[in-house]
């Protein structure tokens, strides 16, 4: 008789698939593989074993099972580090092992990798079991990672959104199928979300309420959502209007991520200054539409932003670098790579009013040169990490420069660039524990 206690791992993958072979779980699996993953629950396994064989066996394994001597609270630290899959199959084992695998401080993450994977009804079968000390809501659950997992649909997050209360961490990049409507839902249901990952998910073009989480919400509460990372990278249709719309009801984000929104604008970034003044890390790189009007937008987060990303944004130019460096003081990290509207200016501006900058990539900037290399080897003394691939007016004088005034430089990345060996070996003698990145066969 099958009572609700632990899933099988067929729950996990195909009984068919390579991932489910010898025992072991895989992250990838073929695409050729078919046949709807079966969902199962089995009851605990007996305390012993009545064959007088089998008994015999069990107790010769039994002697040479190291692993049994070792106390609950180290076992119970071994299976932390397990993901949701084999910890299944450990419950499995034994009695013992199946009541330390259901420990709760065992479940506060469920983790599940595989393109096969039938994660809606894998969700539907743990939370089940998670929920058997407290009905309908699994209180201790607080991380769910489904990334990659394709079969994943509108379905599998309305389960987590109705017994996941405290759920704190949703990442589901890669997992096209679901749409505005299931993400409105978890964030509407799970109020101490704050950590969500949407990367990949191009059906989502916006992240707010449901109508009836918004019409119970009190006026004080201002109909807010707690979420402050946000990452939606390649979210292709995000505009925006659905900008202006996560910038009004997520205004407590620090950390956002557009990578790749192609349609976003200058417009979009002026409505998400109004509402998010939080930020401290922001990426928009390759949204082609942002120009130096954005970077006027952007600065006006001031001193509270640390890293920007504006990489692949051809319309940004001195001006922008400008707006950034006149306000962003204590701007940390900055990529610009591909932006071929900057020169030695802008780099003059922002290396003489960012000077802790620990992270500069001004690579594929043809019009920086040694002269702009100066002014920051001069202003940043604690720059870390230094990209200048495939800057043409970049020579070796240039790197002696920098590395005769930035001893903590770490990386050095001068592909494409027309360096001399002995630049580059005068860089390493400066900056010991440099890695440098080169395309000249005759330094190594």
């Amino acid at each position: 008789m099958r009572t609700l206690s632990t899933p099988s791992p067929a729950l996990i993958f195909p009984p068919n698939s390579p991932g489910f072979q010898n025992g072991r779980g895989s992250s990838t699996s073929s695409s050729s593989v078919t046949g709807e993953t079966v969902a199962m629950v089995h009851s605990p396994p007996p305390t012993r074993l009545t064959h007088p064989l089998i008994r015999l066996a069990s107790k010769h394994q039994k002697e040479q099972a190291h692993i049994d001597r070792l106390p609950d609270h180290s076992m119970i630290q071994i299976f932390s580090f397990l993901p949701t899959n084999q910890l299944c199959r450990c419950a499995r084992v034994c009695r013992r092992w199946y009541n330390l695998a259901w420990d709760p401080r065992l479940w506060r993450t469920i983790r599940l990798t595989g393109e096969t994977i039938n994660v809606d009804r894998a969700l539907k079968v743990l939370t089940r079991r998670l929920c058997q000390d407290t009905p309908n809501v699994c209180l201790m659950l607080e991380t769910v990672i489904v990334s990659g997992c394709r079969r994943l649909t509108d379905r599998g997050l309305y389960t987590i959104a109705q017994c996941c209360p405290e759920l704190r961490r949703l990442e589901v990049s890669g997992c096209y199928n679901i749409s505005n409507e299931a993400v409105f839902d978890v964030v509407s249901l799970c109020p101490n979300l704050e950590h969500l990952d949407v990367s990949g998910c191009s059906k989502v073009t916006c992240i707010s309420l449901t109508r009836e989480a918004s019409i119970k919400l009190s006026p004080l509460h201002g109909k807010q959502i707690s979420i402050r990372y946000l990452d939606m990278t390649d979210c292709f249709v995000l505009e925006d209007e659905g900008l202006h719309t996560i910038a009004a009801h997520c205004t407590q984000l620090t950390h956002l991520y557009l990578r790749r929104c192609v349609r976003i604008t200058d417009e979009g970034l002026r409505y998400l200054m109004i509402y998010c003044t939080s930020i401290k890390e922001l990426s928009v790189s390759d949204c082609r539409f942002v120009s130096d009007f954005g970077m006027r937008e952007i600065a006006k987060l001031e001193s509270r932003l640390r890293y920007l990303s504006i990489a692949h944004c051809g319309r940004i130019t001195d001006v922008g670098i400008r707006y950034i460096a006149k306000y962003c003081s204590k701007l940390r990290y900055l990529n610009a790579r591909g932006c071929e509207g900057i020169t030695d200016h802008g780099v003059e501006y922002l290396a003489k009013n960012c000077t802790k900058l620990k992270s500069l990539d001004i690579g594929k900037c043809p019009l920086v040169s040694d002269t702009g290399l100066e002014f920051l080897a001069l202003n940043c003394f604690n720059l870390k990490r230094l990209s200048l691939k495939s800057c043409e007016s970049i020579t070796g004088q240039g790197l002696q420069i920098v590395a005769a005034n930035c001893f903590d430089l770490q990386m050095l990345n001068v592909q494409d660039c027309d360096v001399s060996v002995d630049a580059l070996r005068f860089v390493k003698r400066h900056c010991k524990r440099c890695i440098i990145e080169h395309t000249n066969p005759a330094f190594f």
